[in-house]
């Protein structure tokens, strides 16, 4: 009996997405900081309506004043709606979250052809990873050879340039699941 083998799926998936272009630091730090006022507001949003009916419902007997804080890494709840905001609507975005689709940048898998849940997860779980050491997993993104952050690499993603001005429609190099065009490396909607 043969034990497991390697199979180099991925490389497939490198050459559908080579010679994109990438998204600039600019415009990925300006959807992060949309990204993270819009998960702040939306916390507002929700949890406030959420906490007085739970009081007037009776399940809920706070005592004294209420107050909640949207203050990452102070609390539990704020790290669970901030995973799970940019989680979700990554996932459910199809690579763009509210901030990035206002920048027109989109991220994409590098092992698959669309970003699943789990990566999406990944993904926003590895922010915490890039702003340890004084944020300097966000700093890789000058480093790295193909602009990834911490994040990218632990959800083994990139972040590209959406406008069409931004497109290197020349093609990839042949490969039997790579196409010509901007279908390339676009998730499917």
């Amino acid at each position: 009996m043969r034990g497991a083998t390697f199979n180099a799926h991925e490389t497939a998936r490198m050459h559908a997405v080579h010679g994109v272009t990438l998204a600039s630091f600019k415009r990925r730090a300006a959807a992060f900081v949309l990204d993270f006022a819009l998960a702040g507001v939306l916390f507002l949003v929700v949890v406030t309506p959420a906490a007085i009916g739970l009081v007037r419902v009776g399940l809920w007997h706070p005592v004294g004043d209420v107050t909640l804080k949207l203050d990452f890494f102070k609390n539990w709840y704020s790290v669970v709606w901030l995973v799970l905001y940019f989680a979700l609507t990554t996932y459910l975005g199809k690579g763009q979250t509210p901030g990035k689709r206002l920048m027109r940048i989109r991220v994409v898998s590098l092992v698959h052809d669309r970003l699943s849940l789990w990566h999406s997860v990944e993904r926003a779980l590895g922010y915490a990873a890039s702003a340890l050491e004084f944020g300097f997993g966000f700093v890789q993104y000058f480093i790295h050879p193909n602009r990834r952050t911490v994040h990218d690499r632990i959800a083994e993603t990139i972040v590209v340039d959406e406008r069409p001005e931004a497109r290197d429609d020349s093609g990839p190099p042949e490969t039997a699941s790579a196409s010509a065009g901007e279908g390339r490396w676009r998730e499917d909607r």
